[in-house]
């Protein structure tokens, strides 16, 4: 099964991916929505609960940023190394990744 079709890939009931883009400095903004751009960061949140990571993306010159919300706390771990191991690659084709094997 695909990462962004994952049923554990929510928070609360709600699909968590991709998450929303919010503009974090360069050029003007374009707006992007879904599985665009490249991943260039993933930070974990210090407060509890443990269940976001924020995610840096880089596209048309500019940088976003998406916090991801799942509400499994081991699911949440596992997506976390998964994103970690793939900073630099396209969201979309993070999207695309078979985690079957991992749970």
């Amino acid at each position: 099964m695909k990462l962004r079709d994952h049923p554990l890939m929510t928070y609360m009931g709600v699909h968590s991916w991709p998450p929303a883009w919010l503009w974090r400095g360069g050029d003007d903004t374009t707006y992007p929505e879904g599985e665009v751009g490249i991943l260039k960061d993933v930070m974990l949140s210090s407060l509890s609960p443990h269940s976001t990571c924020f995610l840096i993306m880089e596209h048309g010159g500019a940088q976003y940023i998406g916090a991801l919300l799942v509400s499994e706390p081991a699911f949440h771990r596992e997506i976390c190394k998964i994103l970690f191991q793939n900073c630099g690659q396209t969201i979309q084709d993070i999207g695309e990744i078979d985690i079957n094997h991992t749970f």
